[in-house]
C-alpha cells in the first residue's frame, strides 16, 4: 500500500508540474515573444482608423456598391464572410448546385463591370476561397474591377490601377504563392481620397 501511495504521489506531482508548465508557463512564453517580436500579426492584424477598428487584414469582409472592389465569394456563414464560422462550401466539383453558382456569379459578374459576354472571369471572382475569408483577390480579377470603381467615384482609371498595383502584395520571395490584392487595404485606401 505504501508503494501505491508513493507511486500516486509521484504520478500526481509530475501531472501537476507538466500541467503548471504547458498550460502556464509555456503558453505566457510563447504569448510574450509573439507580443514583442511580431506585435502586429500577434494581436490579428487589425486596421485601426481614428480609433475605429476597420477590420483584419487577414479576413475578407463584404463590400457592396459600384465604388468597392468585391472580394472572392464567401461560404462561410448563412451570409458570407462570418470570420465565426469560416469554411468551404464543401461542394465538388461535380456538383450541380456548384455549377449553377458559378454560371449564376459569372453573369452577375460580367453585368456588375460591364464586360461583355463570353470575357473570360477569373476563378478567384466566382469561387469561394477554402475559408471563405481569404482576403486578397488575383491582380487579374482587380484589373477588371478597375473601370466600375473609377466610374463610381469619378477618379481617372490610371489613378485606380495606380492604387491597386500599390496594394498588390506578390509572392512571397517570388517564388511561393500568387500575388494578391488585399480588397479591405485597397478600399480603405480608396476611401481615404
Amino acid at each position: 500500500m505504501k508503494t501505491f501511495l508513493s507511486e500516486l504521489r509521484g504520478a500526481v506531482m509530475v501531472t501537476l508540474a507538466l500541467a503548471v508548465v504547458t498550460c502556464g508557463l509555456y503558453p505566457l512564453a510563447v504569448w510574450g515573444i509573439a507580443q514583442v517580436a511580431f506585435r502586429d500579426k500577434a494581436n490579428g492584424s487589425l486596421i485601426v482608423e481614428h480609433g475605429v477598428l476597420r477590420g483584419s487584414r487577414l479576413i475578407a469582409q463584404a463590400f457592396i456598391g459600384e465604388k468597392y472592389f468585391h472580394p472572392r465569394p464567401s461560404a462561410a456563414g448563412a451570409n458570407g464572410y462570418d470570420a465565426t464560422s469560416s469554411g468551404g462550401s464543401n461542394f465538388g466539383p461535380t456538383s450541380q448546385k456548384l455549377n449553377d453558382a458559378i454560371k449564376d456569379r459569372i453573369a452577375t459578374y460580367r453585368t456588375e463591370n460591364g464586360l461583355k459576354e463570353g470575357t473570360p472571369v477569373p476563378a478567384d471572382a466566382v469561387t469561394a476561397s477554402a475559408s471563405g475569408l481569404d482576403p486578397h483577390i488575383s491582380p487579374a480579377n482587380a484589373e477588371l474591377q478597375i473601370a466600375r470603381v473609377a466610374k463610381a467615384r469619378n477618379l481617372p482609371v490610371a489613378k485606380v490601377r495606380e492604387l491597386v498595383a500599390a496594394n498588390t502584395a506578390t509572392a512571397d520571395f517570388s517564388i511561393f504563392g500568387d500575388a494578391g490584392v488585399n480588397v479591405l487595404e485597397l478600399n480603405l485606401t480608396l476611401d481615404r481620397l
